[in-house]
């Protein structure tokens, strides 16, 4: 990992190293676009006759009857795995589930003044999309942590795809009840999910983590089915005066163990501390090659002014992952995916088994959005319902706001129901009586 500092000789080195983190990002799907773009159009044209060629290139699937696992795989896949196994996906499952339940946005209504209702629905999307990573490691944790959402928003049609999936994958599959799962993987998966073909019909949403072709993939047909996020590599943020050098450095090698990409940094304004974490990281990492590789190229501490210089620096960096000391850290927290307080909770934890989703955005768009939730699987529905008095309580003030934008006909289609309301409100004219003399 290597050192740096705001003050001093380096700082004006450290500004430069801060001002390229800020801008980090979509910079390397750059170089795969141009592949990507021709094996999505080509899916998009084609439909299966593509599909099926870049499944026997890529995933050695031959003929569409393999492409779909069927439940009696999932099921055997299931048995199979060690019972110990089986109780820790069942917990992490039911620990997901209850967290998505406490995010479902409710339907409501308010009435702000006397006739008039207004309100929200919350409605499920009609299909979903999960793509789950089958590279380096199995990730059964992220089909429970894309699935389980879309189960608890009401998603009729949750469908999953990945790459040679693993037996455990495929059980955290049947634990879910899923029915729906292709071992397909790659640009051409995502391809088949936006735009359909005979074998795999198109969803209305794409949603999981994925490798350089498959974010490619999804940036690309973002405009025609909906995607939850671009996600880079993982990135975790330790800012502390008072961690545990032992557990900050366990926790940046676990993330950095994901991929050799990854981004590991810690902050503090502790010199003595930021030694004996560099220290730890090197003895931890040395029989992890993907780790080493990761911080060798990617691993910063950043010694700072002061506290107050450190807080900003975290934020400006909008982590995927951050560790703070207390409590009260979360009152300076602008910025983060998913924050872990204290020297217990270890971050490992988040990706498993705590509740809250481990997909989280990278590549500082923490600013803007937080991790996968329920609410990225359901959509609201606004009501607005008017009496004749509401109408003319705000009639008149929104015909004011809507010639002052030249809208003639938005005025007009007010001040006919206005006129009709008035016509409507006033005493009805005696009926003249007759006279029978």
């Amino acid at each position: 990992m290597k050192l740096i500092r705001t003050k001093g000789r380096g700082a004006q080195q450290t500004a430069a190293v801060l001002t390229s983190l800020e801008q980090r990002g979509g910079a390397a799907l750059d170089a795969v676009l141009p592949a990507v773009a021709r094996i999505v159009a080509d899916v998009r044209r084609q439909g299966d006759r593509a599909l099926l060629r870049y499944a026997s290139r890529f995933d050695d699937l031959v003929g569409p009857s393999v492409l779909r696992v069927k439940p009696d795989e999932m099921a055997a896949a299931w048995d199979a795995i060690d019972p110990a196994l089986r109780e820790a996906l069942s917990t992490a499952a039911e620990q997901i589930r209850s967290f998505a339940q406490c995010q479902m946005p409710a339907t409501w209504t308010v009435s702000p003044i006397a006739g008039l209702t207004t309100g929200q629905l919350a409605r499920p999307l009609g299909s979903v999309g999960c793509y789950v990573p089958s590279g380096r490691h199995p990730l059964p944790s992220t089909l429970l942590m894309t699935a389980i959402p879309a189960q608890v928003a009401g998603v009729e049609r949750i469908v999953v795809v990945s790459p040679r999936p693993a037996p455990e994958t495929l059980a955290a599959a049947h634990l879910l009840g899923i029915t729906e799962f292709y071992r397909l993987g790659g640009a051409h998966a995502i391809a088949a999910l936006a735009y359909g073909t005979v074998s795999v019909p198109r969803v209305d949403k794409i949603v999981g983590p994925g490798n350089l072709y498959v974010t490619a993939a999804k940036r690309l047909v973002a405009f025609d089915c909906a995607i939850d996020m671009l996600a880079g590599p993982t990135e975790i943020v330790v800012t502390s005066e008072r961690g545990n050098a032992a557990g900050i450095a366990s926790d940046l090698v676990a993330q950095a163990e994901h991929d050799p990409e990854a981004l590991a940094i810690f902050i503090t304004t502790r010199a003595d501390l930021a030694k004996e974490v560099i220290a730890e990281t090197k003895q931890r990492s040395r029989g992890n090659t993907v780790a080493r590789q990761a911080l060798d190229r990617n691993g910063l501490v950043i010694i700072a002014a002061n506290v107050d210089e450190a807080r900003r620096i975290t934020n400006r960096l909008a982590p995927e992952h951050l560790t703070v000391d207390a409590h009260s850290d979360l009152d300076w927290v602008q910025n983060a995916g998913s924050v872990f307080v204290g020297r217990w909770s270890a971050q490992p934890m988040g990706d498993y088994i705590s509740g809250p989703n481990h997909t989280l955005p990278t590549g500082g768009m923490a600013r803007v959005r937080g991790g996968l939730s329920v609410n990225d699987f359901v959509k609201l529905i606004t009501v607005q319902q008017y009496s004749a008095e509401a109408l003319r309580t705000l009639g008149q003030k929104a015909i004011l706001l809507a010639e002052a934008e030249g809208l003639t006909g938005h005025a007009e289609a007010i001040r006919t129901r206005l006129r009709k309301n008035a016509r409507t409100a006033s005493p009805a004219s005696p009926r003249p009586r007759r006279n029978n003399a």
